[in-house]
């Protein structure tokens, strides 16, 4: 089943903006590698904002958690820096119109 991942990417206060760039450098290297394997139907980072958006294919909700915790982020401890995590169940549209269909 396909997700719409969203999630704001957070400096910890506290952290030098050298380790910041390095954790996310980490995790975005992750995450390309996910794409170019296709892991990750999509990956996006929004533009003008610290924030990320995927689409991820999941069979059930214990892959979605193994892959949030398997995320570079979680692994070096620094969990904190994803906030506002979301994850919203896709339909296709096409199915979605055939059962509008249906109802008029």
């Amino acid at each position: 089943m396909d997700f719409l991942f969203s999630a704001d990417i957070v400096k910890p206060a506290g952290m030098a903006n050298e380790e910041f760039l390095k954790l996310w450098h980490e995790e975005a290297t992750a995450a390309t590698a996910a794409l170019d394997a296709g892991g990750i139907k999509g990956l996006y980072k929004v533009a003008g904002q610290y924030k990320v958006v995927a689409i991820f294919d999941f069979p059930d909700a214990d892959s979605i958690d193994a892959a949030v915790h398997s995320l570079p982020f979680w692994a070096s401890g620094h969990h904190e820096i994803v906030q506002n995590i979301e994850m919203i169940p896709l339909r296709d549209y096409r199915n979605w119109f055939e059962d509008l269909k249906k109802m008029i």
